[in-house]
Order: C-alpha cells, then structure tokens, then sequence
C-alpha cells in the first residue's frame, strides 16, 4: 500500500469516508468534492485488491483517491473499495496523510444500522477531544453513549493518533446506498465546520450519486468475480 500526492497542502482538515454501512461516507465525499470544487492531488495505491478501477464519464475513478479544497484548505479521501480486512493499513496510511500535511483535523463520516427503521436518520458523533465540538454539533448530532466502530474509523481510533478525530454517524434503513442518510450527514458537518452547503439540492445531488455509486459498485463487484474466476482456472 502507498500514498501518491502530487500536492501536499499543509494545516489542512482531513475528511474521509469509506465504503461502509449504507455507503454513507462515498455517497457523502462524493457529493462534497461536487460542492466544493475539488482538485485530485493523490491517490492511495493498493496492491493488496484486484488490479481495477472504475471508468464514469470517460474518467478514471481509483479505489482510493485524495481531493482538495482550496477555499477551506479541507483533503477529503473518496473510496469505493478497499477490499476485505484492510481497516489496520488504510489506518496506517491516512496517519502518514496526516503526518505529511500536517493535519489539524481528521473527520471521519460513516453509516450505522438503525434500531428503528420506521424512525428517522439521526446523526451521532464522537470526538477524541470536547468542548467546542459538542457546543458546534448539539443542535445536528447527538452524543455517541454506545456502540462498536469499525473499519478505518475504528482504526485511527484505536490507534490514538495525535491528530484530533471527529467521527459522524448516520443512521442508514439498510446497507443498501442511502442518500437520505449522506444527506443528513452533511447537514451536521455543515453545523461543524461551516461549509455553507445548501440543504435545498442536496438530497437531489446525493440520489443523483447514489445511482452512480450503485452502478460502479456493481461493476467493480463482477470484476472482482471474474478476477477469482481466473485465478481458479489457473489453479484447476
């Protein structure tokens, strides 16, 4: 696994978000490098998945790629796949991130299982430190009391990293994409960080990306069918 940066923008906030329950965090980075007019300055090369990438709109889309914002000086990693059991590295590689550009802050967005469906999405967030964090996010976000945090996010923390973490959670109706829940999500980093985004065309763009996401999706999943195909026929 390696980091390729071709820009190192430094004091920068950090966003990312993975491919997890509901597709919160990809359907959220996707719509923010939309919003923010965001340049690729990198990308996160992994060795350890099926040589692949996703071809939308006659342009390449990598497993991982790295996007930046000039207006608030923000780097949000955008992934649609890390394949299996890979949280403990990519962690690895988001704190050398970090560490590269002097990071003041890692904000980590993903989706959670909701206990009542019928219910609507609730945000919760946790922080590594307090104070302000809970005064910006009280009125968006309740407190996370009680849960289990995997994946990347639950690597960083684990890890205690001494770059700050926030983490943001939505609740999701079900590990099928949720736009609705990106959407709220984006609303409570909004209320965090003042990104100005209007709620208004929000949930249209983030159904627009959820389509798009289930197509690439899709099809990184049957090349990854036939990339096993073939490595069994070399075995048989």
């Amino acid at each position: 696994m390696k980091l390729i940066l071709n820009k190192k923008p430094k004091d920068v906030t950090i966003i990312e978000g993975f491919p997890g329950f509901g597709l919160i965090g990809t359907i959220a980075t996707e719509f923010l490098m939309e919003h923010l007019q965001t340049e690729k300055i990198g990308i996160i090369e992994m060795e350890e998945i099926p040589a692949m990438i996703a071809i939308h709109q006659n342009k390449v889309i990598e497993p991982i790629s790295i996007h930046y914002n000039k207006q608030y000086n923000m780097v949000l990693i955008h992934a649609i796949n890390i394949g299996k059991d890979m949280g403990w590295k990519v962690a690895a590689v988001i704190e050398d991130l970090a560490k590269v550009l002097q990071a003041k802050e890692i904000i980590s967005l993903e989706g959670v299982g909701s206990p009542n469906p019928s219910t609507g999405r609730r945000v919760f967030f946790y922080s590594s430190r307090n104070g302000k964090v809970s005064q910006k996010l009280t009125a968006a976000a309740q407190p996370l009391m009680e849960g289990i945090i995997v994946g990347v996010t639950g690597a960083l923390l684990a890890k205690q990293i001494s770059v700050p973490i926030v983490a943001l959670f939505a609740e999701a109706k079900s590990n099928l994409p949720d736009s609705q829940a990106a959407a709220e999500i984006i609303k409570a980093l909004d209320a965090y960080t003042g990104l100005k985004v209007d709620p208004k065309p929000l949930l249209k763009q983030a159904e627009m990306f959820e389509k798009k996401l289930k197509s690439l999706l899709q099809k990184s999943q049957e090349a990854e069918e036939i990339h096993e195909d073939k490595k069994l026929s070399y075995v048989g």
